[in-house]
């Protein structure tokens, strides 16, 4: 899809490289500019091969070459791969590639029909741009960690940095956006990716919940109020989600089970003063996590398991889709975009590794 369209990527750790692995997949070509130190991410994390693990799994696909862009020459050979790309994507904080004279308007004077996207945690703009941040930061910022609390109230701090995530898919949203744009009106543009902006865009039914109905959980019957939305656990310690939010699946979980009784209860309370709740509860703790699967694959009521992260790889589902996959160079990668055959597979680069490739084929 995006064969032809050359991506020269400044950024490090996470958003960014995780959103040119995506264009990669869709068959970009990524050009990777680390400081003559490498990507941060090589060191974050490492892996039984001494490589940092976020880095290894999200920069398979792409060409490597370090530029020191406090030296002039190293900005005069950014400016020169600029000219030759189609988009530009960065992670600095506000202001770092201007100052090094790779801001837009430097980049539109080489390329005036670039597409150019920033990725910064607060904008370019406002008190709070140019601070460090992370991913825990733009979580308890926008409101997006208030909705992950335990029983007594605490928010529960994530395992995955899903902040950083978004920001990636946000920047390929609009890149893609500007590509587009540019094949209608020849004119490239500019893109300012908050990631906090983004994260608070997920937000729009819990504001309207909490400005209409004075609730900050968002819809009542999608935050585990009610007895066919919820958690439940098996007798083993394990968990299963079921969603049977449509009269029908929570007629066909009813009925499985020889409960007709509990049909008018189906958008009941998860309180234990609730007798069907705690009867549906013990109905759980009753049977396995895999009694429940197997029953889950027989019955059409919306009931699905918590796996774990091991467990994914060898469930039917990924299974046969080969989203998780042993990678040529010995380890386990994930498919960004499941219904796209698998070309052939690059590992992640070696710190500089294209830089003579690039020199004598792009820098010509």
């Amino acid at each position: 899809m995006l064969k032809g369209i050359r991506v020269v990527d400044f950024s490090n750790y996470l958003p960014g490289p995780f959103a040119t692995l995506r264009l990669a997949e869709l068959g970009a070509e990524i050009i990777k500019i680390e400081p003559p130190g490498g990507d941060p991410a090589r060191h974050t994390g490492i892996s039984k091969n001494g490589t940092g693990i976020i880095f290894q799994a999200n920069n398979r696909q792409k060409k490597s070459m370090t530029l020191n862009l406090k030296h002039k020459e190293g900005v005069e050979t950014a400016l020169k791969l600029i000219s030759s790309a189609d988009v530009v994507i960065e992670s600095f904080r506000p202001g770092v590639m201007e100052k090094h004279g790779l801001g837009f308007e430097d980049a539109k004077k080489v390329k005036p029909d670039i597409v150019y996207c920033s990725i910064t945690g607060y904008g370019q703009e406002g008190k709070l741009s140019r601070l460090g941040n992370h991913d825990i930061n733009y979580m308890a910022l926008s409101g997006i960690l208030a909705q992950f609390k335990d029983k007594t109230g605490r928010p529960v701090h994530p395992s995955i940095t899903l902040a950083d995530y978004l920001g990636g898919f946000a920047a390929n949203e609009r890149i893609l956006a500007g590509l587009v744009s540019r094949s209608l009106t020849g004119n490239g543009s500019y893109h300012s990716i908050s990631i906090t902006d983004q994260l608070v865009s997920l937000l729009g039914n819990h504001v309207m919940v909490e400005k209409e109905l004075k609730q900050a959980r968002g819809i009542p019957i999608l935050n585990g109020s009610i007895i066919s939305y919820a958690l439940y656990e098996t007798s083993d310690g394990r968990y299963m989600s079921l969603g049977a939010l449509e009269p029908k699946f929570w007629q066909n979980f009813c009925q499985a089970h020889g409960r007709e009784d509990w049909i008018t209860e189906h958008f009941s309370k998860t309180e234990d003063t609730n007798p069907v709740f705690q009867e549906v509860t013990a109905l759980f703790k009753s049977k396995t996590f895999y009694e429940w699967i197997e029953f889950a694959q027989k019955v059409d009521c919306c009931l699905a398991p918590v796996l774990e992260i091991g467990e994914l790889q060898d469930n039917p589902y990924f299974k046969e889709k080969q989203l998780i996959f042993k990678s040529p160079w010995g380890d386990y990668q994930v498919k960004m975009h499941s219904d796209l055959p698998q070309k052939t597979l690059t590992p992640p680069p070696k710190k500089d590794e294209h830089k003579e490739e690039i020199l004598e084929n792009i820098l010509i």
